[in-house]
C-alpha cells in the first residue's frame, strides 16, 4: 500500500540534463557473474554462514530456494518498520566490488583503506555530533565512483580519492569538526542515490537477492531516461539480512531535506513501484519501509502508524475502518456544537467548522526529517481523542482547534460597512422625499 505521506523528491518525470556541479554515481557494470565470481575471506577469518562455498556452486534456482526472494523466511514479519538504528549521517566509501569483499571488510588487514576509516570512525564516535554510519559501495577507477571516493549523506557531498595516509585528518576535519577536509573540495551531489545490499559474502540471502536488485534498477533507470537523475550501487552490509533484499534511498524531500529511507523484503518487481511511486512522486511504501535515518525505532513505527491512519488504513480502539471514520466524523460534530469544547477549524465532509485564527490553539505536534505531521488530541470526557487528520493531495494535513466563537466575535468589517450604507440610504432617501414635499 502506498502512504498519503509524500517526501518528495522530484516530479514523476525527470529532466534528462538538470543542472549539478556534479552528476549522480554512475551504475556500475552489471553482476551476472557476481554469484560465479570468488571471494576473498581469508583477510578476516572464515565465513560468517557455514555452507556458503557449497552454496557459490548452487544453481540459480536453488539459491533462490534457499537464499533468494523464494526463501521460506521471506516476507514473514509484517510490518517491518521500526527495524533500522537510529543514526543521523552516512558515510560510504567506495572500494573495489562486492565480489572481493570479505565478510567483515572493514577489519580486513588486506584492504587497508576500509580498515583504517572503519577504526578511525569508531575512535572518534564519542566526539562526532551525528550519530555516523560507515558502509562500503561499489568502487572501480575510471568512473563516478571510483575507489576511494567518500559520499556523505544527508550532507549530498562527494570527497575525491582518498588515502589511507588521509583516513585521520579527514576524520577529523569532516565528520568530527563538520568542516571541508583539505587539499579535498567537496563535490555537490545532486538527484537520488540508491543503494542496494550485496554482500554476499556476510550473507548469503544478501548475496542472491541483491546482484539481480541492482540489475533490475539499472535497467528501469535506462528504460525511463533517468541516467542522469537517479544513481545505483551495490553496498556491503546495513543490517537486517532476514530482510534482504535491503534497499536505502537517499533524496530531498518537499522541504529541500535530504532524507534516507530503508526497504526490505524488496524484489525485482517491486523496483518500478519504488522508482515511480518513492522517487517520482515522492510516496513511501510502507509494506517494504524499514525506516529512516534520523529517525528511533520507536519514531519510525509511530510515524508509520500516522501515515496510516492519516490514510484510513489503521483504526481507532480496535474498530474497523469505516467505524473508525464514523467515530472521527462524530467527534468532529459533536466538537462543533459544543461551546466548552474545542472544535476543528477546516473544512471537511461538506461542512464548515469554526475559524478564528485570533483565538489559542491546541496542537501536539510531532515533528521529524519527513516533515511535519500535525495531531489534536485532545482527550474528551468519554476517554476518547479528538483526532482531526486531513490528506489533502500533498500530504497530511492538520485541522487547527480553537473555541466556537459568539455573535459579537464573528462580526466582520464588511458588515459594519454595510449596515452603515443601509442606515445612510435611507436617510438619504428621507431627506430627498421631505425636499419634494416642500417643494409641491
Amino acid at each position: 500500500m502506498v502512504s498519503s505521506s509524500r517526501e518528495r523528491e522530484g516530479s514523476s518525470t525527470f529532466p534528462t540534463n538538470p543542472s549539478s556541479s556534479s552528476s549522480p554515481i554512475t551504475v556500475s557494470d552489471h553482476l551476472d557473474s557476481y554469484l560465479q565470481d570468488s571471494y576473498i575471506g581469508s583477510a578476516a577469518g572464515s565465513y560468517s554462514n557455514e555452507g556458503l562455498l557449497a552454496a557459490e556452486t548452487a544453481s540459480p534456482s536453488n539459491s533462490d530456494v534457499e537464499f533468494g526472494f523464494s526463501r521460506p523466511d521471506f516476507r514473514q514479519q509484517s510490518p517491518i518498520s521500526g527495524t533500522v538504528q537510529f543514526y543521523e549521517r552516512h558515510v560510504f566509501l567506495c572500494y573495489k566490488s562486492p565480489s572481493v569483499w570479505p565478510p567483515r571488510i572493514e577489519a580486513a588487514e588486506f584492504d587497508r583503506l576500509p580498515r583504517l576509516l572503519s577504526a578511525a570512525v569508531l575512535a572518534r564516535k564519542t566526539d562526532m555530533v551525528k550519530e555516523t554510519r560507515l558502509t562500503i559501495c561499489k568502487g572501480h577507477d575510471g568512473t563516478e565512483t571510483s575507489n576511494g571516493d567518500v559520499l556523505i549523506f544527508p550532507d549530498m557531498i562527494r570527497y575525491r580519492r582518498l588515502t589511507h595516509f588521509d583516513v585521520d585528518t579527514f576524520v577529523e576535519e569532516v565528520l568530527v569538526k563538520n568542516g571541508e577536509w583539505l587539499p579535498g573540495t567537496p563535490e555537490k551531489l545532486q538527484g537520488s542515490f540508491v543503494f542496494v545490499c550485496s554482500h554476499g559474502s556476510r550473507d548469503r540471502r544478501c548475496g542472491v537477492c541483491g546482484p539481480p536488485l541492482v540489475s533490475r534498477f539499472k535497467e528501469e533507470i535506462v528504460l525511463h531516461g533517468l541516467q542522469d537523475r537517479v544513481s545505483v550501487s551495490p553496498c556491503s552490509h546495513i543490517g537486517g539480512h532476514k530482510y534482504a533484499g535491503n534497499v536505502i534511498i537517499f533524496g530531498s524531500n518537499i522541504n529541500g531535506e535530504v532524507t534516507g529511507h530503508w526497504y526490505g523484503y524488496v524484489t525485482p518487481d517491486d523496483v518500478p513501484t519504488l522508482l515511480e511511486w518513492h522517487i517520482g512522486k515522492g510516496e513511501i511504501i510502507d509494506t517494504l519501509w524499514r525506516g529512516q535515518m534520523g529517525l528511533s525505532e520507536e519514531e519510525q513505527k509511530k510515524f508509520q502508524e500516522l501515515r496510516r491512519l492519516a490514510n484510513g488504513e489503521t483504526t481507532i480502539e480496535g474498530s474497523s475502518k469505516e467505524e473508525t471514520q464514523r467515530q472521527m466524523d462524530e467527534m468532529n460534530t459533536i466538537s462543533c456544537r459544543s461551546q466548552d469544547e474545542f472544535v476543528s477549524c477546516c473544512q471537511g465532509n461538506d461542512s464548515a467548522c469554526c475559524h478564528n485564527p485570533a483565538l489559542p490553539l491546541k496542537l501536539n505536534i510531532v515533528d521529524t526529517n519527513e516533515g511535519t505531521i500535525k495531531l489534536t488530541p485532545e482527550k474528551k470526557k468519554g476517554g476518547k481523542k479528538l483526532i482531526s487528520i486531513i490528506n489533502g493531495g500533498k500530504g497530511v494535513g492538520v485541522r487547527k482547534v480553537c473555541a466556537k466563537p459568539t455573535w459579537f466575535e464573528s462580526w466582520e468589517h464588511e458588515d459594519t460597512y454595510a449596515a452603515l450604507a443601509v442606515v445612510c440610504a435611507a436617510a438619504s432617501i428621507a431627506v430627498a422625499y421631505s425636499c419634494y414635499k416642500q417643494l409641491s
